[in-house]
């Protein structure tokens, strides 16, 4: 079994008395955090208690900025790839659901990707939050605003491993209601 990174939405944010109400499943990624979670997850991030385990490992933020951002990445990248008809159908699927998964915020859990490591998953989350996802937001700002056409290139190069996730409404944890 692969351990993964989950992205959910939902209407309100997970605290100590529970999870929301309603729990959206977006997306899960096979042995990383890819880029686009990290996308996802980089407007207003804060670190949340996790839906799935115990410590404060899950990360949240605003979902509209969060996605508007991704697919302006995703444009981007695809300037250069325009006769690629797999990139097209991996924007196509993910706009779409997107679109249906539409909720207030995006819900990242990390568990089973921080505690790989073996270094203690809070730091790990908290270093993710601090340094990982704000590094990734610059870097996917200045190669929209043209400004960083080598690490454009790299991503587009790379894209299945940036992009290509498992997007469904139901994930490994999925969530009832």
């Amino acid at each position: 079994m692969a351990n993964r990174s989950y992205l959910y939405s939902a209407d309100s944010l997970p605290n100590e008395a529970g999870i929301p109400e309603r729990v959206r499943c977006v997306s899960e990624h096979n042995w990383d955090i890819p880029l686009a979670h990290k996308i996802m997850v980089g407007r207003g991030t804060t670190i949340v208690p996790s839906m799935i385990w115990n410590p404060p490992i899950g990360v949240a933020a605003d979902y509209a900025g969060g996605a508007a951002l991704l697919l302006d990445l995703l444009h981007a990248v695809g300037k250069g790839l325009e006769h690629d008809a797999e990139f097209a159908a991996c924007v196509a699927r993910t706009t779409a659901h997107l679109e249906k998964q539409h909720a207030e915020y995006f819900v990242l859990e990390t568990g089973e990707i921080v505690s790989m490591s073996g270094d203690d998953p809070v730091e790990s989350v908290r270093r993710l939050v601090s340094e990982d996802i704000p590094a990734a937001v610059a870097k996917a700002e200045a190669a929209i605003a043209a400004e960083d056409d080598e690490w454009l290139a790299s991503v587009r190069a790379d894209w299945q491993d940036h992009f290509a996730s498992f997007y469904s409404e139901a994930l490994y944890f999925s969530f009832p209601g």
